[in-house]
């Protein structure tokens, strides 16, 4: 596997380190992976794609999805952390 850098001139390299993420990045990065929606649900709003369905969580004034609840959405909706880091 290639190292990644920041960019090309950088000796900064991109981590493979799951950090936290906003709803919108959440919501951003499940659509460039093939998720339709969101749609609304009775509690929550949720994504598809195929017979997987992810439920988003509620928004909240200014706060981060933590990195324990965005490594169980990952697990749920059976997508890996290189899949993850590539739509980044």
């Amino acid at each position: 596997m290639a190292t990644q850098y920041l960019c090309p001139w950088s000796r900064w390299r991109l981590s493979s380190k799951l950090v936290p993420v906003s709803r919108r990045e959440l919501i951003r990065r499940l659509g460039d992976l093939g998720f339709n929606g969101p749609f609304t649900g009775t509690d929550h709003e949720f994504m598809t794609k195929g017979a997987v369905r992810v439920k988003l969580p509620n928004q909240h004034r200014g706060q981060d999805i933590g990195v324990d609840l965005l490594v169980r959405i990952l697990r749920d909706s059976v997508i890996s952390r290189d899949e993850w880091f590539s739509v980044a």
